[in-house]
């Protein structure tokens, strides 16, 4: 499915996973939840992650999909689908 994503627009993507279990319990767990939070409430967890309104900004503003991007990416290393992001260190 990731594969699939990739080829969509971010806000595309986040509306297709805002709607899947495994993304929805990935929210809770940032969130601090138990269990998994509604699709309604992973939809308002990525508008905050991503710092914007409407997921529709994140076709229309290039910072806000690279916070998307980079949520995605610590989605899948919490799926296991990919190693953990490092931590950025300062030169």
């Amino acid at each position: 499915m990731s594969r699939v994503l990739d080829n969509l627009p971010p806000a595309q993507q986040a509306g297709i996973l805002c709607g899947q279990d495994p993304f929805r319990i990935f929210a809770a767990s940032r969130l601090q939840i138990p269990g998994a939070v509604t699709a309604t409430a992973a939809a308002e967890f990525v508008r905050q992650e991503c710092g914007v309104s409407s997921r529709a900004e994140l076709d229309r503003d290039g910072d806000a999909a690279a916070r998307w991007q980079a949520l995605r990416t610590e989605y899948d290393a919490w799926r296991g689908r990919i190693p953990s992001p490092r931590e950025r260190t300062q030169p």
